[in-house]
């Protein structure tokens, strides 16, 4: 896909199966362990063996390498495997991967999986403590010696700038919270299940790094997903209604760091969001009263607001109000704030059960989904349909 022209890939690829461990705290077994689990739940739901596949995908970050995965789940010979770099902006972009090895014939079946004990293991949230020279290394340089140390910190430069510019305060931030713990307390998976929370419990939960409380950053979580792709027409034959891949993109925007973009000339928005929506926009044809549910990344809240502003959602500032208002269902599976943390591959799961209809907490009538990947970083998005 290019920024400038309509891309050819949209319709012609789909997920048809996705799995997953448990999320928990601490799960007690290797994150290779996980990584297999989850794959072939996957596989299973989409009624393929490993013998089916030929293609795997994953992020940079995984411990897991595509081919011990495919040596202890059963997969033979691969025709296609890659990485995506960025961390959680990798998310929707494992599926573009797989859905371009599957449109132009490198492969037939493509698994995206993601696996990590991220709570009993590698904290994220515990900052930077050792990292080899890179260029990009180079670039946290700039922040890290001035207390800037953990995401929660680098986020947080961004979210007051957010709040000067139009006149709010941290309560606007509330609203995911809220919003996201609703939907948690209804799904059995989610590890906030039966524990919403008020306005008020945000502005009580303890400042993590000034504007941003608690309650406004992801949980930490141990656990796996997988998601399977393969040909629209192949799809047809499975026993799960398809999640058609109609539109997918990446975007990084200009003066683009790791999380750490603050030379831009303005700070109060996500400009590698507004690359990847115009590239949605323009391939599906869709606009954002198409989308019947989102399911945006939200490691933190501030992030959220940003994201429906610049998908053209609401104006500028005004998206804390559009969220309060519930304009549009967010986050239907309690998101990484309720559910749990996987790096936004659950997120994907779950705009495939609104595809399906299976969603423990189902948005009757969902034809289009929209999907975030990891933002403050490069990043990717999807727009997934029913096949009807």
């Amino acid at each position: 896909m290019s920024v400038r022209t309509r891309d050819a890939l949209g319709g012609k690829a789909a997920i048809v199966g996705i799995g997953a461990t448990e999320f928990s705290k601490d799960s007690g077994r290797s994150e290779l362990k996980l990584a297999v689990e989850a794959v072939r739940a996957a596989l299973d739901d989409a009624g393929l063996t490993p013998a089916d596949v030929d293609g795997m995908v994953t992020f940079t970050m995984d411990t897991n390498p595509e081919i011990t995965v495919a040596q202890a789940a059963g997969i033979g010979e691969l025709s296609f495997f890659s990485r995506v770099h960025y961390g959680g902006g990798a998310a929707c972009a494992t599926v573009q991967q797989a859905a371009l090895a599957v449109a132009s014939g490198v492969a037939e079946v493509v698994v995206c999986y993601r696996a990590f004990n991220e709570r009993s293991g590698r904290r994220f949230g515990s900052g930077v403590q050792r990292r080899e020279p890179s260029a990009e290394g180079a670039a946290l340089g700039w922040a890290l010696p001035f207390g800037l140390l953990t995401p929660a910190s680098w986020v947080a430069m961004a979210a007051q700038r957010y709040l000067h510019a139009y006149g709010l305060t941290p309560e606007a931030f509330g609203h995911v919270a809220v919003t996201d713990r609703k939907y948690a307390a209804t799904n059995p998976a989610a590890y906030f299940h039966g524990k919403p929370i008020t306005l008020a419990d945000h502005a009580a939960s303890r400042w993590i790094a000034e504007p941003l409380r608690l309650l406004d950053c992801c949980q930490e979580t141990d656990g796996g997903q997988a998601v399977v792709v393969t040909s629209r027409e192949r799809a047809r034959d499975l026993p799960r209604p398809p999640a058609v891949i109609t539109a997918a993109a990446q975007g990084a925007g200009r003066a683009q760091e790791q999380m750490t973009s603050f030379y831009r000339d303005d700070l109060s928005g996500l400009p590698e969001v507004s690359v990847v929506a115009r590239q949605l926009w323009r391939t599906s044809g869709l606009a954002p009263a198409d989308i019947d549910v989102g399911i945006l990344y939200d490691h933190f809240t501030p992030f959220v607001l940003m994201q429906l502003e610049e998908f053209g959602f609401c104006g500028p500032g005004e998206a804390a109000g559009f969220v309060a208002e519930e304009r549009l269902p967010l986050n239907t599976h309690g998101g990484q704030l309720g559910e749990a943390y996987l790096h936004g591959m659950n997120g994907v799961a779950e705009a495939v059960r609104q595809i399906r209809g299976t969603s423990v907490n189902r948005i009757p009538g969902v034809t289009h989904t929209l999907v975030t990947a990891g933002t403050g970083v490069p990043t990717s998005g999807l727009i997934l349909g029913s096949d009807g």
